[in-house]
């Protein structure tokens, strides 16, 4: 069985029916054929993530895209340093 994907907007306004609305989840569940741990999931990540909730298949949150940036610096100046350890190396013995 394939799962069934949603977009954003509906996640916001099954959330906001339940936090806005001060219904509950299990009815709003039943309303539009969700599942309630699904709809019980989206209300965690929207309490937590607020707007950047929800961001879509493929796409990273803002923090997550910094995370990642962040990483890949980090990696490349390691790379960067045992270049120039090497160079010194060789400039050293070549001194003599």
């Amino acid at each position: 069985m394939s799962q069934k994907r949603y977009d954003k907007n509906f996640k916001e306004q099954a959330v906001k029916m339940v936090i806005e609305g001060k219904r509950k989840t299990m009815d709003v569940a039943a309303e539009l054929g969700i599942h309630f741990t699904t709809l019980n999931d989206w209300i965690k990540d929207y309490k937590i993530n607020n707007e950047n909730a929800f961001p879509g298949s493929g796409k990273l949150r803002p923090e997550d895209e910094e995370l990642r940036r962040l990483k890949r610096e980090n990696i490349d100046l390691k790379e960067e340093l045992e270049i120039l350890k090497k160079a010194a190396v060789y400039f050293a013995k070549n001194q003599k």
